[in-house]
């Protein structure tokens, strides 16, 4: 080599060693991007026993359109009694499982402190009253006395006039002297000049008593009514039954105990018949509306109900509907027994049907494992489902007539593709 000459450096990829690097880099990613494409594209399988799973027949079929009822015989009326004033349980007359009457007394309360304060209250009270009382006897004796003055004038008034006509002509004849016959004359002018006066003042002691007379009936109405409570106060220390029925419970027990104003203190049913409560699935609350008809039975007897009132509130998954019994009901039924029956949501109709099962649940009636001609494996395929009953579902989409359909529990099968059967 020339000393002038510089060495030239060869690019690194023809450096020793590099080509060989990459090709084997490039083989490896394709080896990766191959295995990642088969597995991404791999079904998620699992093997089943056969006889783990049941398997239901998609057809067309009538679809009933109900909805299992369960449900309890309760009373259709209950009246919860509080009690009015509390206080100390004095007596007790009445148990739970008694028919009392309407009126008919059961707890007597013994309350020291209110019967004070009634005490106090009706001498406040009364002293009130009679303070108003005494200002209408006295617009009233004003009134009186006033039309008495009023009366007088008048009076007086025709008296003088018939003495003056009788003096006039006394004094013209000379037979009476003048100052007799003036007196008499003043007088009457007197009485004349009075009698306006007397009446303007009358009519303004009429304008305030018609006023005033108003409030003041008011004022001992109102004053009259708090007597009648207070009254009414130390009544209710008896407390008595609102209605006749029976007594189902009744929260005290013994002589001494304090119950306090408002407390619960018993529960009667008027003999006004019973109903069934029942709860049903959320999933219907949408479709269950008052009115729609139900079928029951009660000791081996069928009987007809109706929904009465549905109540919205949701518990624990479930919804409460109130029944009454339409035409014949049952005699005398145990109270909170329970009873099995089907409440109707809609008319019966021609359907493509597929049985009802425990795969609901975990799926939502999204998807469905749908088994393949020859049985050995079942698909994971989506599906659109309508209405549904405990025997029943709709299919709306998704699913033909024939097509052999996994109805047990899903739980394990959330990831799964296929399910491979196997005897």
């Amino acid at each position: 080599m020339h000393s002038m000459d510089t060495p030239i450096e060869p690019a690194w990829w023809h450096r020793p060693f590099v080509l060989p690097a990459l090709s084997i880099a490039a083989i490896a990613i394709a080896i990766g991007i191959i295995t990642l494409g088969f597995w991404g594209t791999r079904e998620r399988s699992v093997r089943v026993p056969l006889a783990n799973v049941i398997i239901a027949t998609v057809e067309r079929s009538t679809f009933h359109d109900f909805v299992p009822l369960n449900g309890t015989v309760v009373p259709r009326d209950a009246i919860e009694m509080d009690a009015l004033e509390g206080g100390q349980v004095e007596r007790i007359l009445v148990q739970a499982g008694d028919v009392v009457v309407q009126g008919q007394p059961m707890v007597v309360f013994h309350n020291e402190n209110l019967q004070l304060n009634v005490l106090r209250n009706e001498s406040q009270t009364a002293q009130s009253i009679a303070q108003i009382q005494q200002q209408q006897n006295q617009l009233e004796t004003t009134r009186a006395n006033n039309e008495s003055q009023l009366a007088n004038i008048r009076y007086q008034i025709a008296n003088l006039q018939h003495l003056v006509a009788r003096y006039d002509p006394l004094l013209a004849s000379g037979a009476m002297d003048a100052k007799t016959v003036q007196q008499a004359h003043d007088q009457l002018d007197y009485y004349h000049t009075l009698l306006p006066l007397q009446i303007d003042t009358n009519r303004r002691a009429e304008q305030l008593r018609v006023k005033q007379l108003p409030g003041l009936q008011s004022e001992e109405d109102s004053l009259l009514k708090s007597l009648k409570f207070n009254q009414n106060q130390l009544e209710a220390l008896t407390e008595k039954a609102p209605v006749a029925g029976k007594v189902t419970s009744l929260s005290v027990s013994k002589i001494g105990e304090n119950v306090v104003a408002g407390a619960p203190l018993a529960e009667i049913n008027p003999p006004t018949g019973f109903k069934i409560a029942a709860e049903i699935d959320q999933y219907y609350l949408s479709r269950t509306k008052a009115g729609q008809s139900a079928d029951i039975t009660i000791d081996g007897a069928d009987y007809k109900l109706r929904a009465a009132r549905v109540y919205p509130q949701v518990k624990n998954g479930t919804f409460t509907v109130d029944f009454t019994f339409e035409g014949k009901a049952p005699v005398n039924p145990t109270q909170g027994a329970g009873v099995d029956g089907k409440l109707s949501l809609g008319a019966d109709g021609t359907a493509l049907i597929l049985a009802s099962g425990a795969f609901l649940q975990a799926s939502g009636g999204d998807y469905v494992f749908v088994l393949d001609p020859q049985g050995s494996s079942a698909h994971r395929r989506r599906v659109r489902l309508g209405r549904r009953n405990a025997e029943q579902v709709e299919v709306l989409q998704g699913l033909e007539p024939g097509d052999r359909v996994i109805t047990s529990d899903y739980s394990t099968f959330d990831k799964i593709d296929r399910i491979d059967l196997t005897r």
